[in-house]
């Protein structure tokens, strides 16, 4: 049985794919997580039932004063790294991106073991960019991100890789059904990636307060990561708006079959999972997304007729009127909602866990480890 590592996570948008893929290959393959150390990804590697190492990794510094820690932690995580390889016999590497990614995947290249990159945007991130001309393969989530990778390497764009509950979602809601019928409950979705988004935090209960009248009926569900938690609470309750908030929700897949309309982030794996579920979305940028990718994320989305776009860098005026108005526009728009979730449904790629994984595997079964 080969062993798999898959390196990287430190967020959902890069986690989670890795997770998808491993639920894939896990009676075929020892699977081991290696990443940061993140809290985050220990737990839910850990609740998926896989195993976790941690490197001592940080991302690259803005300070001349942090740089010795950064070169410390590289020759310590390399060092770990090899060994890992070494000793565990490893027969392939999946790059999940971010700089958590990159220790892993530079002992790989320098031991000879296969490399495979997983990008879920539509620009290249620096890790992919940095690790693909030793990759043996790079898959994609979108095309756009062909642009810019420096690669004799095969490239296949097969979507981002979903966990099986979102499958279940895309089987049970096509689009005939979403053009057909309204859903069983109206429900709104503010979603600010794993560690939520200050911003949307601050903006959505003020600008759901101004549409409150339009609202009667509707749920409003909202992620705010732990750090806003208790003071996105009290914003609704100020505003006297019933709202489940929670700082995170671990059953996403049960949320979006329920959800009308979600406003989020537009990382590759939010994006792909509202795909899906066939959720139409009012996408609002992080703006100091690495090269502007949640940007084209969106662009995308929104090009295919399935989102609107609110970027905070470019609203005049007050933030939380732009979101207003946008929501304004589809809360009073049955048939848009609908044919703005039959366009998401067809952005979605059902199979691009199933396509990864086997890759993967026959990356992996062609190589054979030498022992420790």
């Amino acid at each position: 049985m080969p062993h798999i590592v898959f390196s990287g996570g430190g967020t959902a948008g890069h986690l989670f794919p890795g997770l998808a893929l491993a639920e894939q290959l896990e009676s075929l393959a020892r699977i081991t997580f290696v990443g940061s150390g993140k809290e985050f990804e220990s737990r839910h590697v850990a609740a998926a039932g896989f195993e976790y190492r941690a490197l001592p990794c940080q991302p690259l510094p803005t300070r001349l004063g942090k740089a010795w820690r950064f070169v410390w932690d590289q020759i310590k995580s390399r060092q770990m790294a090899r060994r890992l390889i070494r000793r565990e016999r490893v027969a392939a590497v999946v790059g999940l991106g971010g700089y958590a990614s990159v220790p892993m995947a530079r002992a790989a290249i320098a031991a000879g073991v296969p490399l495979l990159l997983m990008e879920q945007n539509a620009v290249a991130g620096r890790a992919t960019r940095w690790l693909a001309p030793s990759a043996e393969m790079i898959c994609l989530a979108m095309d756009e991100a062909r642009v810019g990778i420096r690669s004799a390497a095969p490239m296949r764009t097969l979507g981002n890789p979903t966990r099986a509950q979102f499958g279940h979602l895309f089987l049970h809601n096509n689009p005939v059904m979403l053009a057909d019928a309204p859903r069983r409950t109206r429900q709104l979705l503010v979603l600010g990636g794993s560690g939520g988004a200050r911003a949307l935090n601050e903006a959505l209960p003020r600008a759901l307060y101004k549409l409150k009248s339009k609202l009667a009926g509707w749920t409003i569900v909202h992620q705010t990561g732990r750090a806003d938690e208790a003071e996105t609470r009290r914003l609704y309750e100020t505003f006297d708006l019933p709202a489940m908030v929670a700082a995170f929700i671990d059953d996403m897949p049960a949320v979006l079959a329920n959800t009308s309309l979600a406003i989020c982030r537009a990382g590759g794996t939010s994006l792909a999972e509202l795909a899906l579920a066939g959720v139409p979305a009012i996408l609002s940028p992080y703006p100091q997304a690495v090269n502007n990718h949640q940007r084209r994320n969106a662009n995308v989305y929104a090009a295919a007729g399935a989102a609107l776009i609110v970027d905070q860098r470019e609203v005049v005026g007050r933030t939380d009127d732009a979101f207003a108005a946008a929501i304004a526009q589809l809360l009073g728009d049955t048939a848009k909602q609908r044919s703005m979730s039959v366009a998401m449904k067809q952005l979605a790629r059902p199979d691009a866990a199933w396509h990864a994984a086997s890759l993967i595997l026959d990356a992996a079964s062609s190589r054979r480890p030498t022992a420790a």
